[in-house]
């Protein structure tokens, strides 16, 4: 079965920073483009930001620019977002997913586009 899970996610300061992890199993995560999404409370998902199979390419979402980071670790299967700077307004629950949308195209930061998701992970950001 394929299959993403999240881990990381917590409880921070503004300001502060976290790791998420998104580990794939029954798939090789370097052939799918990984897109990192989040939805807060009453509100729809956004795409936080995106890499393309093999990291050909990566698009961020403007707020997160500067301050968000995507990057993968094929050894172990997995992919990271790593939040600094963080903000109140970041709190949400955030998402993984993969899909095939080809290297030779920007990823995108549409939910339609991707196939398989995990379960989400909480990232509250208050003091």
């Amino acid at each position: 079965q394929l299959q993403l899970v999240e881990s990381g996610g917590g409880l921070v300061q503004p300001g502060g920073s976290l790791r998420l992890s998104c580990a794939g199993s029954g798939f090789f995560l370097d052939y799918y483009g990984i897109g990192w999404f989040r939805q807060a409370p009453g509100k729809e998902r956004e795409g936080v930001l995106c890499i393309s199979p093999s990291s050909v390419n990566t698009v961020y979402a403007e707020s997160v620019k500067g301050r968000f980071t995507i990057s993968r670790d094929n050894a172990n299967n997995t992919v990271y977002l790593q939040m600094n700077s963080l903000r109140p307004e970041d709190t949400a629950v955030y998402y993984c997913a993969a899909g095939r949308r080809p290297f030779y195209l920007n990823c995108a930061l549409r939910p339609d586009e991707y196939d398989y998701w995990g379960q989400g992970t909480q990232v509250t950001v208050s003091s």
